[in-house]
């Protein structure tokens, strides 16, 4: 099983960003797939989760900025990122939680975001 992330980059603050992350290989179902983000000298943290009902939980650093959304739970989750700030600068890890069978935790390589003028 693989998690593949991709959309990060560098952006000014008050600005936009999307991430993308998909889950490949034998997979039989998806419980929960999201984002965790880790700043320097910082404990990894929360950024939000989709569940594969559709319910979703936010971090409360970024409630109201960023959106997590689903393209069909198997082909992955979107996190649309608006009003960043300089402190939203970190590493992003895709995060799933699926069955392949037996339930695990998987984590996708990170990718870097930094907000800086």
């Amino acid at each position: 099983v693989q998690l593949q992330a991709s959309g990060g980059g560098l952006v000014q603050p008050g600005g936009s960003l999307r991430l993308s992350c998909a889950a490949s290989g034998s997979i039989s179902s998806i419980g929960v797939m999201g984002w965790y983000r880790q700043a320097p000298g910082k404990q990894r943290e929360l950024v939000a989760i989709i569940t594969s009902s559709s319910d979703t939980k936010y971090g409360d650093s970024v409630k109201g900025r960023f959106t997590i959304s689903s393209a069909g739970v198997k082909n992955g989750v979107y996190l649309q990122m608006n009003n960043l700030k300089p402190e939203d600068t970190a590493i992003y890890y895709c995060y799933a939680f699926l069955s392949i069978p037996e339930w695990r935790s998987f984590w996708g390589q990170g990718t870097q975001v930094t907000v800086s003028s």
